[in-house]
């Protein structure tokens, strides 16, 4: 029998739902024990496929009224975020939720504010800030090596066609939402790890590819967004998630000291050439699959906080919470031609 602290339900059994039990059951701390799916399934299959005993639940109500369960993730439709993540709380149910939080700004203050109130903690999934390489491009900005940063740009390319896995339902506008929600939101919750400050505010545009494969989208699927921040910096972030290229997550930082251009660098300090880049030793962000995203990482830090009674690093719903009042202003200035939109 397990002795693993905390019992994890998983609210919707998708593709993401697989990558994430098995980071789940890789902890040292949680196992799944549950799982709820609006198709129906059987607990013995579960249980054979995922290891460990799995109860398969028909209602999201019941999965939540188990007294044994501690934790709930959550990786339905992004429409169902919001509705799912208060209940958990209310239910007492520490929460990790996929990205977006929920699909407008109202809903993201709902479950904080539900969290809050109930006494749980929430880890978002932008995961990419457990990455190796969002991890080793921290490093040197901490390590003072490029200086004072005054511009950065973190730009996501992903074709999201039909041979992707979440296509079906993300060409729509209720859960695809944007190009920055349902995909770019992870460039651009990486660009704000990286600059100092708050936004002040945002500028962005939105375009969307005349090939056959994205006709469908019923939302733009490229947007560009220029962030200014109270501090005099600017940063840009590209959410382009109809090319027809590899994946591809940019990133270029520049700063008093030196630069940062992916998994390369220059820093003045080390009196280096700068006519040559120096390497970075990282595995890129190079992939859109599931089972290569850095979850296992991020959820040991969300029950190590657990245990702790603490919030989580990086990834926190406060943490979220900043990313979004971005993400939904950027938004807005699409929707209104470009026109400059202040970040509350």
């Amino acid at each position: 029998m397990s002795t693993k602290k905390y019992n994890v339900g998983i609210i919707g059994y998708g593709w993401a739902a697989t990558a994430h039990i098995d980071a789940i059951n890789a902890s040292s701390q949680a196992q799944v024990t549950a799982i709820y799916s609006s198709r129906p399934l059987d607990s013995a299959t579960l249980s054979a496929k995922h290891g460990g005993k799995i109860k398969a639940y028909d209602t999201v109500e019941a999965l939540l009224a188990d007294p044994d369960i501690h934790v709930v993730d959550i990786t339905s439709y992004p429409s169902q975020h919001c509705a799912q993540a208060v209940a958990a709380a209310k239910a007492k149910k520490h929460i990790i939720l996929e990205k977006p939080m929920a699909n407008s700004m109202p809903e993201v203050i709902q479950i904080f504010e539900a969290a809050e109130k109930n006494g749980v903690k929430g880890c978002v999934c932008f995961e990419c800030r457990f990455s190796s390489q969002m991890e080793a491009t921290k490093a040197v900005i901490d390590q003072g090596l490029i200086g004072e940063i005054h511009y950065g740009e973190v730009d996501y390319y992903h074709g999201i066609g039909p041979w992707y896995g979440q296509y079906r339902w993300n060409i729509g506008k209720k859960d695809g939402g944007s190009a920055l929600l349902t995909a770019g939101c992870h460039a651009l919750d990486a660009l704000l790890m990286c600059m100092p400050g708050e936004v002040d505010s945002v500028t962005s545009f939105s375009t969307k590819s005349k090939s056959e494969y994205f006709t469908p989208y019923e939302y733009d699927t490229s947007a560009v967004t220029i962030l200014k921040f109270k501090n005099g910096a600017v940063g840009k972030c590209a959410a382009i998630v109809d090319c027809l290229q590899p994946y591809y997550f940019h990133t270029h930082l520049v700063g008093s000291h030196g630069s940062v251009l992916d998994n390369k660098f220059h820093s003045a300090k080390l009196k280096t050439n700068k006519a040559q880049w120096s390497g970075l030793s990282m595995k890129m962000l190079d992939s859109g699959d599931v089972s290569d995203h850095p979850y296992q990482a991020q959820f040991q830090a969300f029950f190590d906080a657990l245990d702790k009674g603490q919030d989580m690093p990086l990834t926190s719903f406060r943490d979220a919470l900043r990313t979004f009042k971005v993400i939904f202003a950027a938004d807005q200035s699409a929707a209104n031609g470009g026109q400059p939109v202040k970040v509350a």
